[in-house]
């Protein structure tokens, strides 16, 4: 069994469409989106749209939440971005898509960590940055779920480590966005130091998973672009370079 793991594309269809080819070229059986698709201020309709006619399993992240839970006052400029550009077929998609998913007893999908849409699993957000996690944060978030594999998102950074029971946890990464600035719980940054597409392949062989990380190169200057032309320059940087643009 091969399964890519997509997450976190944030309204950037050509990453997609570049993971998506890479994933074709590497051939697996499953593909599965951990959500956080849409919000920002790139191409939420047509991303929305892409996923709809995939057949991919898809989740919902907290951007899916707030999208459609949050007032208009609520909101932020990404998801209000992207409500305002959805009809009412891509909103119902919306609302029927899973928190969590677990696949055959062996792999459990979620978002955030097993039991929210907002906390960091691997990491710990500090000022200015994040951490790793210690094991027995780890341990505590994972809780009770005892599959093989524990695959999330959220955090845009790629990692997998193992849990003490020797589960796999796996993070592939951002698709859309490498990097960005966070208020909450503290005012942080995640930056991965490229603007290349990333996603996961999980493999099992045998009673084994094994996880293989894998970053796309696309052309990012259009959306870079089109993030200028809407009023975000720190979404345009974060794209063109994987970093967060230093105050100046």
């Amino acid at each position: 069994m091969r399964i890519a793991l997509i997450s976190d594309i944030h309204g950037n269809l050509p990453a997609l469409e570049a993971v998506a080819a890479d994933i074709r070229r590497r051939g697996v059986d499953l593909i599965v989106n951990l959500g956080d698709s849409l919000s920002g201020p790139l191409l939420p309709l047509e991303t929305a749209q892409y996923l709809m006619a995939s057949g991919w399993l898809s989740l919902a992240g907290n951007h899916e939440r707030q999208i459609l839970t949050h007032s208009a006052e609520q909101r932020g400029a990404s998801d209000a971005y992207a409500h305002a550009q959805l009809g009412e077929a891509e909103l119902a998609w919306l609302r029927a898509l899973p928190a969590t998913h677990l696949l055959a007893q062996d792999v459990f999908l979620c978002h955030g960590t097993p039991t929210s849409d907002l906390h960091y699993f691997f990491e710990n957000a500090v000022p200015g940055g994040t951490l790793p996690a210690t094991a027995d944060e780890v341990e505590a978030r994972l809780g009770d779920v005892k599959a093989a594999v524990v695959a999330c998102g959220h955090t845009h950074i790629p990692r997998a480590l193992r849990s003490r029971a020797g589960q796999l946890l796996c993070n592939p990464g951002s698709v859309g966005l490498a990097a960005y600035e966070d208020m909450h719980p503290v005012a942080h940054i995640v930056q991965n130091g490229s603007p290349d597409a990333r996603y996961a392949i999980i493999e099992q062989v045998g009673s084994l998973w094994h996880t293989a990380l894998h970053n796309v190169p696309y052309d990012y200057e259009p959306m870079a672009r089109l993030a200028e032309l809407r009023g975000r320059p720190e979404w345009a940087y974060a794209l063109r370079t994987g970093y967060v643009k230093s105050p100046t």
